[in-house]
């Protein structure tokens, strides 16, 4: 039995799949930036439970809280745009994430929004979504990524071509902040990988809430069979003194 301390907090990563998310401002573009930190994050919270939400013009849950990050990790390498119908519904992104802490008892229960565009679909409105994160005790960190100006995004045409095409970049940092603030959490905005890298670093410092944590070691002994094999070598050893190599004087 050995006692371990850790951080106790449940986090849901809740991240934009919208076509825009393939943006080149970032190297290589945005979603993988966010994939790549993101798995980052996930090693960095060893004793923490942790989920990932994907949205675009709906929301999914692509893994729920565990505490397997080889399992989450590999859920994250695997998010791709194009997997839901297209769009940016931060408000069902938030709520399906806020959905997957309901039930959590952990003391602190936070969401990682991140989010490259305005809201433009979903049934459920941001605002809406904020007052259920609320009521629920659920902290928002809202992260705006992209540059500023413009960025290069591959757009696919009629004939199946992909070129690319540089479109304004569009945060709504007015409800990121809101959603933050009255939540709790704190706004963000990563205009590179570096400065994404840095956002996720002060949230991990951010969050901080110490559990002890008893991990039990079990141990199958193994020794017994050789042990009752090194007796009757002896014993056979012996024997074989006594009679078939047996010295006379």
């Amino acid at each position: 039995e050995e006692q371990v301390k850790g951080e106790g907090v449940d986090i849901i990563l809740c991240i934009d799949v919208s076509g825009s998310m393939l943006a080149q401002d970032f190297t290589p573009n945005r979603l993988e930036a966010a994939k790549e930190v993101a798995a980052g994050f996930v090693d960095s919270r060893k004793t923490d439970r942790l989920g990932v939400v994907i949205f675009s013009g709906e929301s999914f849950t692509l893994c729920p809280l565990t505490t397997d990050k080889a399992v989450l990790k590999s859920q994250i390498y695997t998010i791709q745009s194009g997997l839901l119908e297209d769009g940016t519904a931060i408000g069902s992104g938030l709520a399906t994430s806020s959905d997957r802490l309901r039930s959590s008892e952990s003391k602190s229960k936070v969401v990682i929004l991140l989010t490259d565009g305005e809201n433009n679909g979903g049934q459920i409105p941001p605002v809406t979504a904020k007052e259920i994160a609320k009521k629920l005790g659920i902290r928002v960190y809202t992260i705006g990524v992209g540059s500023e100006g413009y960025a290069s995004i591959p757009v696919q045409g009629s004939d199946g071509r992909v070129s690319m095409q540089r479109e304004k970049v569009n945060i709504d940092e007015k409800l990121l902040t809101e959603i933050a603030n009255e939540t709790g959490g704190k706004y963000f905005r990563a205009a590179d990988n570096e400065g994404l890298q840095r956002v996720y670093a002060e949230i991990d410092q951010l969050e901080k809430s110490t559990i002890e944590v008893t991990a039990l070691h079990r141990f199958t002994e193994r020794f017994l069979p050789l042990v009752l094999a090194a007796i009757l070598f002896l014993f056979l050893e012996w024997v074989l003194r006594l009679t078939l190599f047996k010295k006379f004087p």
